[in-house]
């Protein structure tokens, strides 16, 4: 192992104070005049005076005024959110879900999750052209399958700078690798099992710093973890020196929360927030909640647009992410094509800056896309939410959730599964390697 410890990503605040900036000027401050000394900072060596003069500069940028035309409403805490939710909402029928019914959507959910991430996992940190450019070289743009390691010439994994034998799909042995996108859905799992509906944000950073490895978390979940170890809780692990606030970490976490509220988007969304609301603040928790909303409809509704309302319905109107899911939206109405949606979302969000690349937002766009133009086909729809770039396993991980609980188990075709054979393993701890159909019945034990 080479690992140096004081290089690890997502622990030292001075090397992202760039990040900090954006990431405050998108919350309204006025911070235009930190800019060049943040940038100064991020360039010198990792120190600890380094880290003094960052912290310094964080704490001014803090005390910095908003801007007087800032248009966005976006509070962090969960009366305020539900107070800024839409005026309209959208109730499902109270009819429950037979158990066979609910166990093949289940099923067909935690399928979703698993095979959309093997899909995108590969190519995670491709940028589009990059990856349109491995796509066709392996005869496979439009996506339609599963990326492979014989599908390359040996000239394009040289050039490409490629692992033959890294996470492809013919390179598997039965069972699906460790990944976050699927760890938080089985930590979340143990989670419920452990303290039931009532838990709350300290459990699950106590949850975390139980059962999850620090270094199999990332970003603004590794920051959380620093921060309960330093004795901060829940918000203040979100906010404390953590540039990735906004990011995806929660959007991928919510999953559960909606596989076991089965037709009840505001009980999903609610214990999705208490989930995000210990690394991510604003639109990063608004994500999450978007997410477990929408999974919750899908158990109950074939209506796409019906399951977006339902998670659009949980999160502030006045708030960026529901700014873009509605200019996503205008344009499918409009007849915008696929290949045009993904333009205008790389064009309004710069993939080739961390900020944009892992931020909630466009992630959700495209998400949201592919369920829109996926005709309510599971290989098109993750194919979709992985050929556009940005975080393609988060992507196809969503998406494929998504779909997957509102096809259930017999709208996901065989060639999808195969690869993995129905197995995960994770870096949750008691749950190093399990069966899907496992997961399965333990959730719906949740579910009652």
């Amino acid at each position: 192992m080479s690992t140096v410890l004081s290089k690890q990503p997502w622990i030292h605040f001075a090397p992202d104070l760039d990040i900090e900036w954006q990431q405050e000027k998108d919350e309204g401050k006025q911070v235009d005049d930190f800019r060049e000394i943040c940038e100064r900072i991020k360039a010198l060596p990792q120190t600890a005076e380094n880290d003094r003069l960052a912290a310094e500069v964080w704490e001014r940028m803090k005390l910095a005024p908003m801007a007087k035309d800032y248009p966005y409403i976006e509070p962090s805490d969960l009366p305020s959110i539900r107070a800024q939710r839409p005026v309209k909402t959208r109730r499902f029928s109270s009819n429950p879900l037979s158990e066979g019914d609910l166990r093949r959507k289940l099923t067909g959910a935690w399928l979703g999750r698993i095979s959309g991430c093997l899909l995108g996992k590969p190519v995670e940190g491709f940028h589009w052209a990059a990856l349109k450019k491995l796509l066709t070289g392996t005869g496979n743009f439009p996506m339609s399958r599963y990326i492979t390691a014989g599908s390359f010439t040996p000239e394009l994994m040289n050039e490409l700078k490629l692992n033959p034998d890294g996470f492809w799909a013919d390179n598997l042995k039965g069972v699906e690798p460790v990944d976050d996108d699927t760890n938080y859905t089985v930590f979340t799992l143990k989670l419920l099992e452990t303290c039931g509906r009532s838990f709350t944000s300290d459990d699950v950073l106590e949850g975390w710093l139980n059962w999850i490895p620090m270094l199999a978390t990332c970003t603004a979940e590794r920051v959380a973890y620093r921060n309960a170890c330093a004795g901060l809780r829940a918000p203040q692990t979100a906010s404390y020196k953590n540039p990735y606030r906004e990011w995806i970490g929660a959007q991928i976490r919510g999953d559960l929360y909606g596989y076991i509220n089965p037709g009840n988007p505001e009980k999903a969304a609610e214990l999705a927030f208490r989930d995000a609301s210990i690394s991510h603040v604003k639109n990063g928790i608004y994500g999450e909640m978007y997410v477990a909303a929408m999974l919750a409809a899908a158990a109950v509704c074939d209506d796409l647009n019906a399951v977006i309302s339902a998670g659009l319905q949980e999160i502030p109107a006045k708030s960026r992410l529901r700014r873009d899911i509605d200019t996503l939206l205008a344009w499918y109405r409009q007849g915008i094509g696929y290949d045009e949606t993904i333009s205008r979302i790389h064009r309004q969000y710069d993939e080739s800056k961390p900020h944009g690349w892992c931020h909630t937002d466009p992630n959700a766009m495209i998400v949201t896309a592919a369920l829109l133009y996926g005709e309510k086909k599971f290989g098109r729809t993750i194919c979709l939410a992985v050929q556009a770039a940005f975080d393609t396993d988060c992507n196809g991980a969503t998406a494929g959730s998504i779909i997957g609980m509102l096809l259930g188990e017999t709208g996901i075709p065989a060639e999808w599964t195969a690869p993995y054979q129905r197995r995960l393993q994770t870096s949750i701890i008691g749950y190093n390697e399990i069966d899907v159909a496992e997961l399965v019945e333990k959730t719906l034990r949740l579910c009652q």
